[in-house]
């Protein structure tokens, strides 16, 4: 235990959180007065004597299982959720299905988990390695995709039909028939779980590894949004206020340049009818310089951090824009524009993310459109520009192109911002390459130096 309290001591310097030699000493005298068999006084000893900034908290407690973990519940044997006949029955059904059932499946029904080392296959196939992931806000990204590579996406409701089918051609009762259903779905949950504490473990022993840099504000403005540390993000945060500065007097020295008289003829000549359209009085046009926006933001938690950088800039932003409304979705779309009346950036985020709550598979943007083009369309006219913030992957959902489709007939333009590398659209459940085509401009933004080319490019858009 000893040992792994150094790892975790470590891992925790790794991320940002400034630790002590004195601290790390008062954290050992703690655990030894208190002992490791009470989780949670453990769990509170080591707390109180390596946090000292208020900040350094959340981080602590997303560290803290991946260091001190058992591996996740195990799956539940067939033979506790069924009758032995009920089993009998469902033996009888995956053989003769098992040239079309999937490993994963197997392992669903039979409560038979993977190994350590089909985990770690999995883990590698999904991109955990030496110079991998190594930051604890990858966790819930690798966890998806070791899920991913498991086959827990794709074409596992086939197979589950199917198999039901087998069962009921075999004489298993619609009883049986659910209590099968509710062991594979009790096995699925549970599978995640294991998924998700193996990914947070591999990373914290990456963490571990990986002693801690110091980033120059250039380095820290190119370092991908999913490869932040804590710390890395709060100095981000204290940039941006900086950056939009700069994006600001951008915005206003373009605004300001566009300020010269353009003569309109037809009111000009109406003005003057009673001079025989003599021009007497000249008239010139009225521009409409600062933009009106409708942010559409992915909330799901690959996004996160990318969307909190993005309404970050353009709260900063809106002395630049005439009007803007936002609304941030997952499983459902909502508006969360009232979030920044009377609240900063700092207080307005975390209640908008709240509003979400994370649930494996559960993005649906066809779904979400549909809530968009039911409820709110009216944020959109010929002066909008619809700024649509997310990764593109729908979970092989219907993508709902005709009401995409929709929004830019009203809208002035349509502009994408995807944090994925490019070769990665269109892959697996990816439906970005459908959407590309109805857009004006697609940008990828998968860091702050990306990102505020991005948002400058709005504002020079006219």
């Amino acid at each position: 235990m000893d040992e792994r309290i150094v790892q975790f001591i470590a891992g925790l310097r790794a991320a940002g959180v400034r630790v002590s030699l004195a601290e790390s000493q008062d954290a050992f005298r703690a655990v030894g007065h208190l002992g490791v068999t009470d989780r949670e006084a453990f769990r509170t000893a080591l707390r109180t004597t390596l946090v000292k900034e208020h900040d350094d908290g959340p981080l602590f407690d997303r560290l803290f299982p991946m260091y001190f973990s058992s591996g996740g519940p195990p799956l539940i044997p067939s033979e506790e959720a069924l009758t032995p006949e009920q089993q009998k029955m469902l033996e009888a059904a995956m053989r003769a299905l098992a040239g079309d059932l999937s490993r994963l499946l197997q392992m669903l029904a039979s409560g038979r988990g993977p190994t350590r080392e089909e985990m770690e296959q999995f883990a590698r196939q999904a991109g955990a390695g030496p110079r991998s992931v190594r930051r604890p806000e990858n966790q819930p990204w690798l966890t998806r995709e070791m899920l991913r590579r498991m086959g827990l996406a794709e074409g596992l409701a086939e197979q589950i039909e199917r198999l039901m089918q087998q069962l009921a051609a075999m004489g298993m009762t619609p009883e049986g028939q659910a209590a099968v259903l509710r062991l594979i779905a009790a096995n699925r949950d549970l599978l995640a779980q294991q998924a998700e504490q193996f990914a947070g473990q591999n990373i914290a022993q990456r963490m571990t590894e990986q002693p801690p840099t110091k980033m120059d504000e250039t380095e820290l403005m190119q370092r991908p949004f999913r490869d932040l540390s804590e710390a890395e993000a709060r100095e981000l945060r204290r940039l941006v206020a900086r950056l939009a500065a700069r994006l600001r007097s951008r915005a206003a020295l373009r605004q300001k340049k566009g300020d010269g008289k353009i003569l309109d003829p037809k009111t000009t000549l109406r003005a003057n009818l009673r001079t025989g359209s003599v021009p007497f009085e000249l008239h010139f046009k009225k521009r409409h310089l600062k933009p009106k926006f409708a942010l559409i933001c992915d909330v799901s938690e690959s996004m996160r951090s990318v969307v909190e950088f993005m309404l970050r800039l353009m709260y900063e932003m809106q002395d630049q824009v005439a009007k803007a409304r936002s609304f941030g979705f997952y499983d459902r779309l909502e508006e969360v524009s009232d979030e920044f009346i009377g609240h900063r950036p700092d207080e307005a985020i975390p209640l908008i993310l709240h509003r979400f709550p994370y649930r494996p598979y559960g993005t649906d943007l066809g779904h979400s459109l549909c809530n968009f083009c039911g409820d709110y369309l009216d944020a959109v006219d010929r002066r909008t520009t619809v700024v649509f913030l997310g990764d593109g992957r729908n979970n092989y959902n219907d993508p709902r192109l005709d009401q995409f489709e929709q929004i830019k007939r009203r809208a002035r333009r349509v502009v994408w911002f995807n944090p994925e590398p490019r070769y990665q659209w269109g892959t697996g459940d990816s439906d970005m390459l459908q959407y590309q085509p109805l857009c004006d401009a697609v940008h990828q933004v998968s860091n702050l130096s990306e990102l505020a080319d991005a948002v400058d490019k709005l504002f020079a858009a006219r």
